[in-house]
């Protein structure tokens, strides 16, 4: 086992991964840029690194400062955590050349599955369904009017090197095709530095369910069920439950057998999530995420087990911990991203934190790293918070839910907590009739309901 793990990563996911450490008995390094040097990683660590200024591309982004961080300290393993170089290959080959292990799949692994076209082919091959499309990259105008006559209109447009929404395009005509395809090519290429782009068939009202796997490298690979992360704006997920309100059992466990046997061919090993679109009762693979996810916690408080301790423990060269008969799902989870934003018109709310209170209570949680007289910065991902609870039924959950919100307090910014408590009041969530389209429906209505 790892003696000591550089946590190249900051916030909530940095607190998340220094508490696992400490509970096996492994020492923590704390990176930080200088904007975050009273951050509360850098302040429960065994040791703390300056690595540069606020910018993330001078501090977290620099791969340099984060290997001489790992070589000043004796450091023998990096965890990412998620965002930043969570999912770069060449920081997992430079850790690999330095003799410092990566905590997260092969570089091999993370590059196939950062390339949506590569992925897709690959998958496909796995057994895993797919959207209809492309496939591969196209690269005129002539070829993609050929594809979207094969699989008919509307098709959407997609960066091959790209996520998060950028580069994207959704085609209702063959007229509106030609300037969409230059607009995402252009989107692409300053976004991802890649132009490159495919094409799919369109998904009228999908769900965003997604797979969570963990593979070893002695050739095992489990499932631990379903997320549904369907409430999204502007293609990035809001609130996420487990297990969805739409799978059966059967459904569940037949698809998780495909997606885990999938990887076990594939050699992954790690924690990963096979991400789908799902409509009238079929999946379509939209891409594999290398890497633990923010909403990973749905998962551990239905299955009770550590996705981030199994992560270091694979890394390490042991197997898995539990094989595929023993996991247990238990209940319903969800949890709400806390963003210092406004709650409706998500403007970023950065400054000092005057009251902190957290909700506590049976099957509770809050993964953050703010405290009362923390200052947020401006430079980074405004989430400052992860509130997830678990009940026996998705009804007790939510009337738990309910309650924590209440209880919630984070004074002297703005934050969404609002906006969860609307959702969850709305009749529509609480029938789980929602899908990837409907909470920028609902908050269009909000809005204009407010003016």
């Amino acid at each position: 086992m790892f003696k000591k793990v550089l946590i190249a990563n900051r916030g909530e996911i940095a607190l998340r991964i220094h508490r696992a450490c400490h509970e096996m008995g492994i020492k923590t390094v704390a990176v930080h840029s200088t904007a975050d040097s009273d951050a509360m990683h850098v302040r429960l660590a065994d040791e703390s690194v300056c690595i540069g200024p606020a910018p993330s591309r001078e501090s977290y982004l620099n791969i340099p400062r984060l290997i001489a961080a790992a070589e000043i300290t004796g450091a023998d393993a990096v965890h990412p955590g998620y965002g930043f170089l969570s999912e770069n290959a060449r920081f997992a080959e430079i850790l690999r050349d330095h003799g410092i292990a990566f905590i997260g799949p092969s570089p091999e692994h993370i590059r196939m599955m950062g390339d949506k076209i590569i992925a897709k082919e690959t998958v496909k091959k796995l057994g895993i369904p797919v959207v209809p499309g492309s496939d591969g990259g196209v690269t005129t105008d002539e070829e993609a009017r050929a594809v979207c006559e094969k699989i008919g209109y509307p098709v959407i447009i997609k960066a091959a090197a790209g996520g998060g929404g950028r580069g994207m395009k959704v085609v209702r005509s063959k007229e509106e095709l030609p300037t969409a395809l230059n607009a995402c090519r252009t989107e692409a290429k300053a976004a991802f530095g890649d132009d490159a782009v495919y094409i799919e068939k369109f998904l009228g009202k999908p769900r965003h369910i997604e797979f969570q796997i963990i593979g070893d490298n002695h050739g095992n690979c489990i499932h631990l069920g379903e997320r549904d992360c369907s409430l999204q704006r502007r293609h990035q997920k809001v609130l996420e439950e487990a297990p969805s309100p739409v799978i059966n059992e059967e459904t569940r466990q037949r698809m998780g057998g495909i997606v885990a046997k999938a990887m076990a061919d594939f050699g992954y090993s790690g924690a990963g999530t096979i991400e789908f679109l799902y409509e009238d009762g079929e999946f379509y693979f939209i891409e594999m995420n290398t890497r633990v996810q923010v909403e990973h916690p749905v998962t551990e408080m239905i299955t009770g087990i550590d996705i981030v301790r199994e992560q270091i423990r694979v890394a390490s060269g042991a197997p898995l911990s539990y094989t595929q008969d023993m996991v247990r799902f238990h209940g319903h989870a969800i949890e709400c991203r806390i963003n210092a934003e406004h709650p409706f018109t998500f403007v970023p709310s950065p400054g000092m934190v005057t009251q902190y209170h957290v909700p506590g209570g049976l099957n509770v949680r809050c993964d953050s790293a703010i405290y009362a007289g923390y200052a947020i910065p401006p430079y980074y991902d405004s989430m400052v918070a992860k509130l997830i609870v678990s009940g026996y039924t998705r009804e007790g959950c939510l009337l738990r839910l309910r309650r924590s919100l209440e209880e919630f307090v984070v004074s002297g910014v703005t934050t969404t907590i609002p906006l969860h408590q609307t959702l969850i009041e709305n009749d529509d969530f609480r029938a789980g009739k929602y899908d990837i389209h409907w909470l920028e429906k609902f908050l269009a209505t909000h809005n204009a309901k407010e003016k």
